[in-house]
C-alpha cells in the first residue's frame, strides 16, 4: 500500500460522485499513480493516447460535446507543455476540461532531473483554478476530497473552462490503495455549487425592454444562446427576422430563420433598406465580417446577453451587456415586448431568406462542379438526425454559416474559442466518443495533417466517425485574401498556400481507417452514401480548386443580388 494510491483512488471515486465519466491518459512514468486509479475505478471510459496534444484536444472535445468536464492525465515535462493549445481553446471557448500533469517531487526540481520543468501556473490566467497540492501526505488526507470536488465546481462554474493540478509524487509509483477517506454518505460530490447562470431580474428586463420597443429589430444568434422555443417566443413576440449561426441551436426551418445573411447584406441595396433600429445578440457573433460592418454602420442600439456576461464586442457598439439565463432573458423579453403590431418587416426578411436559399441552389446546380459551398451545404442537409458536426476553423465554418440551410436534429460544434485549426480533428473524435449519434467533420487538408495524430489509435476504438476533408491542395481561405493578389504565385504559394503533398487516404490507410475519394459530383454522392451507411471512422477526402472556389462564392453573392435585384 501506498500513500500516492490511496490519494489517486480518492481523487478518482470524488470525481466520479461528480458525475465524470471519461479519462484520457497518456502514457507516462511520473503520472502511474492517477492513470491506475483512473483505469482501476470502472466507471470511467479509458482513452489511451500517445500525443499529448491530441490527447487535450480529444478531452475538450468530450466536454464540448457533453458540458462535462473529462479527465486528461500526463507525466511531468514537456508532455505537461503539450496540452497549453487545448488549454486555451478551453478557456476562451468556455469548454470544461480537467487537466492533470503529473510532477516530480520538489528536491528533484532545479537539480538537472530528466523531466523536470517548473510547471507552477504553466498555463498562466487560461485556467479557472490551480492547485498544487504537494506529494500525496497522510497528514492531509482530509482534504483531498475537497480539492477533487472543488476542481470540478471549478471547471464547471461561470464561466466553465479548465482546471489544471499539478501533482507531485515520489517513487514507488506503484501501489495498492488503503481505506479511502469517507466521502458523503448518500455518493454526492464533496461540494456541490448551485447554479452559475442566474435567472434576469424583473427591474432588468423591464429596463432592457423599454429601449427595444421598435418594429425594426432583429435578433442575432450566436453561441450560446436560448432554448429554440424560447427563441421562437422571442421572435413571434417581436416580429424580428433571427440571423441564426448555425452553432446556435435554432438554425431551423421557421419564418424568422435568416440563414442567408451573409449574401443578403453584401447586396447594398437590401443591406441599406433594411437596417434595423435595435440588435439583440445572443452570445458569441457568427463570423461573417460583412454582417457585423454592416450592424455597425447603421448605428442600431445594440444589447448583448451572455450566460457570463462575456464582452462580445469587438467594435465596441453595444449600449446594453446583460449576464443571465439566456432562455429567461429570450422568454421575459417576449413577455413584454410581444405581441407584434405589423408582419411587413419580418415578411420582408423572410421573402428575401427565401430568394436567396433558391438562388443559392440555382447557382450551385449551374456551376455543376463539386465546390466548397456545395459539400458544405449539401453534407450539412443529408447528415442523419441526431447527428453532430464539427467544423473546422477557416473556410469550413464560413461555407457551413453562409450556405448551409436550415435544418433540424442536427448539432454544429467548433473550436470558436481561439479559432485555430489545430486540434480539429483530435476534437471531433471527442465528440463522437461521448454521444450516441454519428458524428461528422468538415475541415481542410491543411487542419487535417496539422492533428494527424489524432489518428493514432482510432481504429480500435471505433467511433462513428466521418472526416470529411477538403483537399484543394493547401490554406484555401488566403485566396480571399489581398496576399494572392499583390504577391508573385511562387511566393504566395510558399509562404501562405503552402500546398502539401502527402497522400491523404495512404496515410488514413496505414492507420487502418477506410477512405473514399471524391472527384466530381458525381463521387461526392458515392462518398456521401459511404458516410450515411457505414459506421466506424473512416475518411472522405473530397478534391476541389482553389481558384475555382473563389469563383465560386462570387457566383453565389452575385446569383443572390440578381435574385434580389
Amino acid at each position: 500500500m501506498t500513500v500516492a494510491a490511496t490519494f489517486a483512488a480518492t481523487i478518482v471515486d470524488e470525481w466520479a460522485r461528480s458525475g465524470l465519466r471519461h479519462a484520457v491518459i497518456c502514457p507516462g512514468s511520473r503520472s502511474t499513480p492517477m492513470a491506475l486509479a483512473l483505469d482501476a475505478d470502472g466507471r470511467f471510459a479509458v482513452h489511451v493516447r500517445l500525443d499529448e496534444r491530441s490527447a487535450g484536444f480529444l478531452a475538450l472535445g468530450i466536454g464540448l460535446a457533453t458540458g462535462v468536464p473529462a479527465v486528461v492525465m500526463v507525466t511531468s515535462g514537456t508532455a505537461a507543455a503539450e496540452l497549453h493549445p487545448a488549454v486555451l481553446e478551453a478557456s476562451y471557448a468556455r469548454v470544461p476540461l480537467l487537466v492533470c500533469t503529473a510532477d516530480r517531487p520538489p528536491e528533484l526540481h532545479d537539480v538537472g532531473a530528466p523531466q523536470t520543468v517548473d510547471q507552477q501556473h504553466l498555463y498562466g490566467r487560461a485556467v479557472r483554478w490551480f492547485c498544487a497540492p504537494g506529494v500525496p501526505d497522510e497528514a492531509v488526507s482530509p482534504a483531498w476530497r475537497s480539492m477533487a470536488s472543488r476542481a470540478v465546481a471549478e471547471a464547471t462554474g461561470a464561466p466553465p473552462g479548465p482546471v489544471h493540478l499539478d501533482l507531485a509524487f515520489r517513487e514507488p509509483l506503484v501501489g495498492d490503495p488503503a481505506t479511502l477517506p469517507p466521502g458523503r454518505a448518500d455518493g454526492s460530490p464533496w461540494h456541490q455549487p448551485v447554479g452559475a447562470e442566474r435567472a434576469p431580474r424583473s427591474a432588468d428586463l423591464d429596463r432592457v425592454a423599454d429601449e427595444l420597443q421598435v418594429e425594426r429589430g432583429i435578433i442575432v444568434a450566436g453561441g450560446p444562446g436560448p432554448e429554440a422555443s424560447a427563441m421562437a417566443a422571442l421572435a413571434s413576440a417581436t416580429g424580428w427576422p433571427v440571423v441564426a449561426d448555425p452553432r446556435s441551436g435554432v438554425r431551423v426551418p421557421a419564418a424568422p430563420t435568416v440563414a442567408s445573411f451573409d449574401s443578403l447584406l453584401r447586396h447594398r441595396p437590401f443591406a441599406t433598406d433594411h437596417h434595423p433600429e435595435v440588435v439583440v445578440r445572443f452570445g458569441q457573433p457568427p463570423l461573417s465580417k460583412v454582417l457585423g460592418a454592416w450592424l455597425n454602420e447603421g448605428g442600431a442600439h445594440q444589447v448583448v446577453i451572455d450566460p457570463h456576461g462575456a464582452w462580445w464586442d469587438a467594435d465596441r457598439q453595444a449600449a446594453v451587456v446583460a449576464a443571465g439565463d439566456p432562455t429567461g432573458w429570450a422568454l421575459g423579453l417576449a413577455e413584454r415586448l410581444g405581441p407584434a403590431r405589423d408582419d411587413r418587416w419580418s415578411g420582408a426578411w423572410a421573402t428575401a431568406e427565401a430568394v436567396a436559399q433558391r438562388a443559392i441552389d440555382e447557382v450551385l446546380g449551374a456551376i455543376g462542379e463539386l465546390t466548397e459551398p456545395f459539400v458544405a451545404r449539401s453534407l450539412v442537409a443529408a447528415l442523419p438526425e441526431r447527428s453532430s458536426l464539427v467544423v473546422a476553423a477557416s473556410m469550413p465554418a464560413r461555407d457551413v454559416e453562409w450556405f448551409a440551410a436550415p435544418r433540424r436534429g442536427l448539432r454544429v460544434l467548433g473550436n470558436r474559442g481561439a479559432n485555430g485549426i489545430d486540434g480539429v480533428v483530435s476534437t471531433a473524435v471527442g465528440v463522437a466518443l461521448a454521444t450516441a449519434g454519428p458524428t461528422a467533420a468538415l475541415l481542410g487538408d491543411l487542419a487535417f495533417l496539422h492533428d494527424a495524430n489524432a489518428l493514432l489509435g482510432l481504429a480500435a476504438d471505433q467511433p462513428d466517425l466521418a472526416l470529411v476533408v477538403i483537399d484543394n491542395g493547401g490554406g484555401g481561405i488566403f485566396s480571399f485574401l489581398p496576399q494572392s493578389e499583390v504577391l508573385g504565385v511562387d511566393r504566395f504559394e510558399r509562404l501562405f498556400g503552402t500546398p502539401q503533398d502527402v497522400d491523404l487516404p495512404t496515410l488514413a490507410g496505414a492507420h487502418g481507417l477506410p477512405t473514399v475519394e471524391a472527384h466530381g459530383i458525381d463521387g461526392w454522392h458515392a462518398a456521401m452514401e459511404v458516410v450515411q451507411r457505414v459506421s466506424g471512422p473512416r475518411l472522405v477526402v473530397v478534391h476541389t480548386d482553389r481558384a475555382a472556389n473563389v469563383a465560386a462564392h462570387a457566383a453565389l453573392h452575385d446569383g443572390v443580388a440578381r435574385a434580389l435585384g
